[in-house]
């Protein structure tokens, strides 16, 4: 399989072009291999479909942010631009053009050589949900289940949206063909541009008799019990887009998607940053001055046993390497890591014999700090403004 090419590549615009100048772009690449104007030229139609597929995705703000983040890895490319839904290598590629509204001028392209329409399949409207996830759950990935309001097949005509015993007759607006068809002067000449049919909706068959209980539509309110899978790694406002699952379309037609936004809830222990995880470690001062063994808390429940060095200072640092979150679907390298940040706790009372005990030292140099130390504490203030 060939590999994909960058998609601002494939429409021949920069990464920071403006959605006018994308529209621009794609139109210009639709029109030079539409299969109309170049028949039995696979290479063209293959190229012409590489356009529209990058066009689906950089038209639109949020899928653009994605790829712009995460390439072809992203949670909602997928592989990229569906074409199944319009009958695979053998589509109309008419059926393309509707899926980007007017920027044609209208839907369709039958001036360059003419070509019909498939009746068109009505689809169902996406759904969005939001789901709160704690570091746990980010942490392995997890299935949530939702009791979710929507369009659903009628039950009593089976989705058809006609009464039993009662089918379709052709429409004879459209003579079955779903579309009606105007024709133009255009720069290019004569051009037929179409537009779906009023009488049948796109179908090109009517009902002849309506089901009572939907009134054609073949859908109803109703309730679903959905399972949705939310992969490991993913963040506060990333997308989950789920396939399928959304409204069911008219008449039997073709399902919405459910889009899922993610939120975290805040941690009792650990801060996010990126794929790594934060946590405060707070030392009681005789271990910082003379070392010794601390438990480390991970996301996974378990505790690391670390060796602290014998004058630990406040505000070192401690990497542990892989202890963080993973990629979001195994984009970048492995896991994030386990960053420890120490303070050192000064109690704010002392009993007589404590206050005694820290009065023998407090003339000791070693309970001064040296000028190295003084100058990495200073060096670090600095860095914190910086």
């Amino acid at each position: 399989m060939a590999q994909k090419r960058d998609y601002y590549e494939v429409l021949g615009v920069e990464k920071n072009a403006s959605e006018d100048e994308i529209k621009k772009a794609y139109r210009k690449i639709a029109i030079k291999y539409h299969p109309d104007r170049n028949p039995g030229d696979k290479e063209a139609e293959e190229k012409f479909k590489e356009a529209a597929e990058a066009y689906n995705i950089l038209h639109d703000p949020k899928t653009r942010q994605q790829y712009d983040q995460f390439g072809f890895d992203g949670p909602n490319m997928g592989s990229g631009f569906d074409f199944s839904g319009f009958g695979g290598a053998s589509m109309n590629m008419d059926d393309i053009f509707s899926m980007f509204g007017d920027i044609f001028g209208g839907h369709g392209f039958g001036g360059f050589g003419g070509g019909s329409r498939r009746p068109q399949q009505h689809r169902g409207s996406d759904l969005r949900l939001k789901v709160k996830l704690t570091l746990e759950e980010i942490n392995k990935g997890v299935t949530k289940k939702f009791k979710v309001r929507k369009d659903v097949p009628c039950e009593h005509c089976h989705g058809t949206g006609a009464e039993d015993g009662s089918g379709k007759e052709t429409c004879q607006t459209c003579h079955g063909s779903g579309v009606i068809t105007h024709t133009t002067q255009s720069i290019f000449g004569m051009m037929q541009q179409q537009s779906v049919c009023p009488a049948c909706g796109g179908e090109g068959q009517v009902i002849k008799n309506k089901c009572h209980e939907c009134g054609g539509t073949g859908i109803k309110k109703g309730e679903e019990v959905v399972e949705i899978s939310i992969p490991a790694g993913v963040a506060e406002g990333m997308v989950v887009n789920v396939p399928g699952k959304g409204n069911a379309g008219k008449r039997n037609g073709i399902n919405g998607d459910i889009q899922v936004f993610i939120e975290e809830e805040e941690h009792d222990t650990f801060v996010r940053d990126g794929n790594d995880l934060i946590y405060n470690l707070l030392l009681d001062f005789p271990t910082a001055a003379l070392g010794g063994d601390v438990e480390i808390p991970t996301i996974e429940g378990t505790k690391l046993k670390v060796k602290l060095d014998n004058g630990t200072q406040p505000g070192k640092t401690i990497r542990l390497r892989g202890k963080g979150l993973p990629a979001v679907q195994g984009y970048g390298n492995g896991r994030g890591d386990l960053v420890v940040n120490i303070s050192v706790y000064v109690p704010r009372t002392l009993s007589r014999e404590e206050k005694t005990a820290l009065e023998q030292f407090r003339d000791s140099d070693n309970f001064k700090g040296d000028k190295q130390t003084k100058d990495s504490i200073f060096q670090r203030f600095k860095n914190y403004f910086n």
